[in-house]
């Protein structure tokens, strides 16, 4: 087996882990490493976007796994060792790593989780695991903007900004922003505008084949994806929504989604 290891190389505890994993991997498996992770562990490295691996095993927190999955050519089935603070991605502890890496060995079930595919102006941005943010470039302005699904116009609203996440994404700045969690199995987008200056307006929860486009109409803003790539979005400009060709992987590990919701979350 090729298994692919990714750590938080600026967390001591990410890369002490990444080395106690590579030495009982060690004769058992072909071993890979990010450029970052090699050079901490003294071998060589590659760029994620060159990695070719059967399983990679993310050691850090939801950011790290993110920043993987955003890199990546294309997807291959990811397993997170929590050791930043929620972890809801990466929700294997760092106690239970060396066991759950000999299950690995043995074979593993892959759960796949739609993604956002973006494009500003016709022009591709990254894709999103978890969310789009749409936010506003000048505290204390609100921005202006209209949201259209499948053509129709949902809303024309003045807000801090709008959240566009995947079912995946419902239990990070969605959740937090007002939104409702929902099953990553439910394939569906969700809507979350950001302190709207409108008592009408609510989360919408829409089909997941949808298009969604989103209009700037007044004053610039920023648009974050997954909290790894941000770019300066300006009046008139559009951002559209749909989902992706490619799905995200993630091994499937003991623990459900309800029990993560319960157990992290409260």
């Amino acid at each position: 087996m090729r298994v692919g290891i990714v750590s938080r190389c600026d967390q001591k505890e990410a890369i002490k882990l990444a080395a106690d994993i590579a030495h009982h991997l060690n004769g058992r498996a072909t071993t890979t490493y990010d450029e970052c992770t090699g050079h901490k562990l003294g071998s060589q490295g590659i760029p994620l976007s060159q990695m070719e691996t059967d399983v990679i095993i993310a050691i850090g927190g939801d950011g790290t796994i993110l920043r993987i999955l955003q890199e990546l050519k294309h997807p291959i089935p990811i397993i997170g060792i929590n050791v930043g603070k929620v972890g809801f991605l990466a929700d294997v502890s760092p106690n239970n790593a060396i066991p759950v890496v000999d299950d690995l060995l043995s074979g593993f079930r892959v759960s796949a989780h739609s993604r956002l595919s973006i494009s500003l102006n016709s022009r591709r941005l990254p894709p999103a695991t978890n969310e789009a943010v749409i936010i506003t470039s000048q505290p204390a302005h609100m921005l202006e903007y209209s949201i259209e699904v499948d053509g129709r116009v949902l809303d024309t609203l003045r807000a801090d900004g709008v959240i566009v996440a995947t079912s995946t994404g419902s239990t990070a700045y969605a959740m937090s922003a007002g939104g409702p969690i929902v099953d990553p199995r439910v394939d569906a987008f969700i809507i979350v505008s950001l302190a709207p200056y409108k008592l009408s307006v609510r989360p919408w929860v829409v089909f997941g084949e949808s298009i969604v486009k989103v209009r700037i109409t007044e004053n610039d803003a920023a648009i974050v994806i997954d909290g790894q790539y941000n770019e300066a979005v300006h009046e008139a400009d559009e951002i559209i929504f749909r989902k992706d060709e490619q799905k995200s992987l993630f091994v499937i590990a003991d623990q459900s989604f309800f029990v993560k919701v319960m157990s992290k979350l409260r």
